[in-house]
This record gives C-alpha cells, sequence and structure tokens, in this order.
C-alpha cells in the first residue's frame, strides 16, 4: 500500500469495544490505513492480543488498555494515558455496546437498565466530552458514533438498547454542533452483523428475517469497515451530524 493510499497516516485513532467484533475489524482498517491505535475494552487480555496482531500485520503502534467505559470516573484515566503515549487523539470511535437478553419487560431490573444506558449512552457522552475539547484545541478531529437500526426500528426484545441507541443519534448531531467547525461527529447506524455476540442468536430465525431485506442476508463485520474509514478520515470532510446507514437496506423498508 502506498503512501497515497493511507488516509490516516500519522492519525492516532481510539476505539472503545476494540478488541473484538466490529471494533476489532475497526482498528485493524485503521491500522492498515496508516494509524496507530488505542483498543479499548474491559479484558486487558484480548486488547493485548489483538495490539500484538495489529503490530505484526501494519508495523503500526497499538495500545491496549483495559476500561470499564460505563464507569465515568475511569475514562480520565484512559484519556491520560492515551495522550500520555500519542500526545493526541486525531480519532474516536464509541462502538462499545451491549445489549442483554432478557425474557420479558417486567422482568428488566434497575440494574439491568443502568448498565444499558452506562455502556451504550452514557460512556460515549463522557468520553467524547474529555476529548473533543482536546481536539478542536489542536486543529480538529473526527469522533464516530457507532448505533444501531434498533434505535430506528425498537422491538420488545431491545428496548433498553434501542433507546439508548436512540439517544446516541441525539448526542452525535449535538455534538456536531457543540464542537464544530474543527471536529466532526458521526453515526453509523449498524444492522445486523454476524459477530461473536449472534452466537446468541436463534440462527434460523435470523436467516428467515434476514431474507426480507434487500440484500437477503447479515453483515459481515469486515463490512462495517467502508463506512467507518469515510467517517474518520479525510473523505468525509464536509460530513458532520450525520447517521450513517449500514444495515443491509433495511430503513429503505416499510
Amino acid at each position: 500500500m502506498t503512501d497515497a493510499a493511507l488516509p490516516l497516516e500519522g492519525k492516532v485513532a481510539l476505539v472503545t469495544g476494540g478488541s473484538r467484533g466490529l471494533g476489532r475489524e475497526m482498528v485493524l482498517a485503521f491500522a492498515q490505513a496508516g494509524a496507530d491505535t488505542i483498543i479499548v475494552s474491559r479484558k486487558i487480555d484480548s486488547c493485548e492480543k489483538l495490539a500484538a496482531e495489529v503490530s505484526e500485520r501494519t508495523g503500526r503502534r497499538a495500545l491496549p488498555v483495559a476500561c470499564h467505559v460505563g464507569d465515568w470516573n475511569a475514562q480520565e484515566a484512559l484519556v491520560a494515558r492515551a495522550y500520555e503515549e500519542f500526545g493526541k487523539v486525531d480519532v474516536l470511535v464509541n462502538n462499545a455496546g451491549m445489549s442483554p437478553l432478557y425474557a420479558n419487560l417486567e422482568e428488566i431490573s434497575e440494574a439491568l437498565f443502568d448498565k444499558v444506558f452506562d455502556v451504550n449512552l452514557k460512556g460515549a457522552f463522557r468520553l467524547t466530552t474529555l476529548i473533543a475539547p482536546r481536539m478542536a484545541a489542536a486543529g480538529g478531529g473526527s469522533i464516530v458514533n457507532i448505533s444501531s437500526i434498533a434505535s430506528e426500528r425498537p422491538t420488545p426484545d431491545d428496548l433498553p438498547y434501542a433507546a439508548a441507541k436512540a439517544g446516541l443519534n441525539i448526542l452525535t448531531k449535538g455534538f456536531a454542533q457543540a464542537y464544530g467547525p474543527n471536529v466532526r461527529i458521526n453515526a453509523i447506524m449498524a444492522g445486523p452483523f454476524l459477530t461473536d455476540i449472534s452466537k446468541a442468536w436463534d440462527m434460523d430465525v435470523v436467516a428467515d428475517k434476514m431474507k426480507a431485506l434487500p440484500l437477503g442476508r447479515a453483515g459481515n463485520p469486515d463490512e462495517i469497515v467502508g463506512a467507518a474509514l469515510y467517517l474518520a478520515g479525510p473523505g468525509s470532510s464536509y460530513t458532520s451530524g450525520a447517521i450513517l446507514p449500514v444495515d443491509g437496506g433495511r430503513t429503505a423498508m416499510r
């Protein structure tokens, strides 16, 4: 790959929930596009394993950091570590998320509800407010929030998650106003992807539902990469406050 084909050359990208699933694919893609990466998740072993893979495959620096992004106070240490190591963050991807299963709506506990909002919404709010002002002071940056089609098409099986992701859509638009013009903030509204989380799905039911999509299937994790690179890189220089569906065409359906 030539230098001209490295849109993130010299950049530093921090990805929460970065050790697996969509986060892992984005970390690898950013590194292949020239960025050094900060891989964040609760499990340091998984972060370290991916960091070693990034270095081996791309030659880029990769910093593994354990952090529970749903913990408001833990994020200051995360940001301090990132800036101590690299001196800057050019790209932030708020990807960490969770959507726990529950038997029915009436059995959802306050603890489960709060945990879903902490990870999917509060964490993204806190990390953005810690990093976006630094990005702005340094001349700019890009923040990408990973939302979900559930934010617009909720079902009874994912209501707390859907509500949190709807909130993330609102944060995306509000933050774009708050931190522009130097910092661009956008979201990817992801549809069903076959990550490790999908192992808990009833695949017969899923396959039947996917037939109704215009593309007729769920996404493979690496199919998030094109949108992520676009929003993180210079190609989206006139895009902010946007919510980009990557959902197999579900938003086109009635």
